[in-house]
């Protein structure tokens, strides 16, 4: 047993290592600095809004995208409200009357879940351009106008902004506002070869003919933004993603909802990855194909066998010996503690494995070497909280709480349990 935990611990140390030397290298040829294109042209853009339950953030939301740098007349609001059970709808209906002069349209819908929203907005959009924010979200009012000059490039079906959490106050959102920064920096390094898979529900803008043209939004998908995401790659679309142009979004509050977002988001991951198989290794969609499809799946994998092995060597391991040992003595505890070798530091110091904590250290030095980058990239400062507390927190917390979510998906799937959106 010990063999095999050593080769699977060899084994996601290569790996790692693997993409890590790899998106290094991507870096190194396509640089942090982003292109700021401009362009004179103001296209007719359609601002869609899905809506559930959303009263504390719709005003807020709504008012970030009138405050956008973008002529009125060259852009359209659509917001569906899904059935809300709260006063969403009241508040829209105010909002509205206290902008007049602002093309704002409502649309109330019964419950049927944000894939139906998005398709009611997307029927009725006039804009060349789709964007889709959510009704947690605010965007900054230079975004749109930054965003849209990316897709003069060719055949680039969707430009994606730099997300960041909304002012995180407790150490879990702050973990989170962490987490966000290292993902959208790899998102960066994977846009240079075409290799996104996802384009989140905040501000994410879509070319509209495209996004007809390949039938819309799957209305019954776990993850619909990451779904369209793959779709546009199984069409040969691009997907770009920028750091330059920032929106900002609600996190989790509470371990009961991070764990039950991440359950949702890594369940509908899977259930893709499945659906878009023939992809996996196929030469015809190039990195995205050989490289990133495998990744994002086997990553789970990975994450679910270290989660288990962990917990067998260091948990269940030490208390099988110690219900051994104390069933030797009689369950004499007066006994156990007597002999306990309490400052036996030569035979914990001889009996580590230091090839392990080799590979531990080399791991964080590179999870620090990232966090930086990913810092710089998004023009974020390194405070004394930051450095001493947040990151800290991030290192040590957020690998248990990907490990929990992502065991937990394979214990739903194997047990045919997959929620509604």
């Amino acid at each position: 047993m010990v063999g095999f935990v050593t080769l699977i611990i060899w084994g996601a140390y290569l790996f790692s290592l693997y993409f890590m030397i790899f998106w290094l290298i991507i870096l190194l040829e396509g640089g942090l600095k982003e292109e700021n294109k401009h362009s004179s042209l103001r296209p007719m853009v359609t601002i869609l809004i899905p809506a559930y339950n959303e009263e504390t953030t719709i005003k807020g939301t709504v008012q970030s995208v009138i405050d956008l740098d973008y002529p009125k007349e060259n852009r359209e609001i659509i917001i569906v409200n899904d059935g809300s059970t709260d006063n969403t709808q009241h508040m829209i209906n105010a909002f509205i009357s206290n902008h007049p002069n602002e093309n704002i349209q409502l649309i109330n819908q019964k419950n049927q879940g944000k894939g139906v929203a998005l398709n009611t907005g997307l029927r009725m959009a006039k804009g060349e351009y789709f964007t889709c924010l959510d009704a947690d979200s605010t965007v900054a009012s230079d975004c749109l106008i930054r965003m849209l000059p990316h897709f003069e490039e060719k055949d680039v079906a969707a430009v994606l902004p730099l997300m960041k959490v909304r002012n995180p106050k407790t150490l879990l959102e702050r973990v989170q506002w962490v987490e966000y920064l290292i993902n959208l920096f790899y998102k960066k390094l994977m846009s240079y070869i075409n290799c996104v898979h996802v384009a989140p529900g905040p501000f994410s803008v879509y070319k509209t003919q495209i996004l007809r043209s390949v039938g819309g939004f799957d209305e019954k998908n776990l993850t619909e933004d990451l779904e369209i995401s793959m779709r546009l790659q199984k069409y040969h679309y691009k997907i770009k993603q920028l750091i330059g142009p920032e929106v900002y979004t609600k996190a989790p509050k509470t371990l009961k909802a991070v764990y039950k977002q991440r359950n949702r988001w890594y369940k509908g991951t899977t259930i893709n990855i499945w659906k878009y198989k023939n992809l996996i290794f196929n030469k015809k969609y190039g990195d995205f194909g050989i490289l990133q499809m495998p990744w994002v799946i086997l990553a789970g994998v990975l994450t679910v066998i270290l989660f288990l092995l962990t917990n067998y060597h260091f948990i269940i391991i030490p208390i099988k010996d110690l219900f051994i040992n104390l069933k030797a003595i009689h369950f004499d505890f007066f006994v156990m503690f007597k002999n306990w070798e309490i400052f036996a530091l030569d035979k914990w110091l001889f009996g580590m494995n230091y090839m392990n904590v080799s590979l531990a250290f080399f791991g964080l030095i590179l999870a620090i070497v990232t966090i930086y980058l990913s810092y710089k990239a998004t023009r974020e400062k390194f405070t004394k909280e930051r450095m001493f507390i947040t990151i800290p927190a991030y290192l040590l917390i957020y690998g248990i709480i990907i490990a929990i979510a992502w065991t937990s998906v394979v214990i739903d799937l194997i047990r045919g349990n997959v929620q509604k959106w």
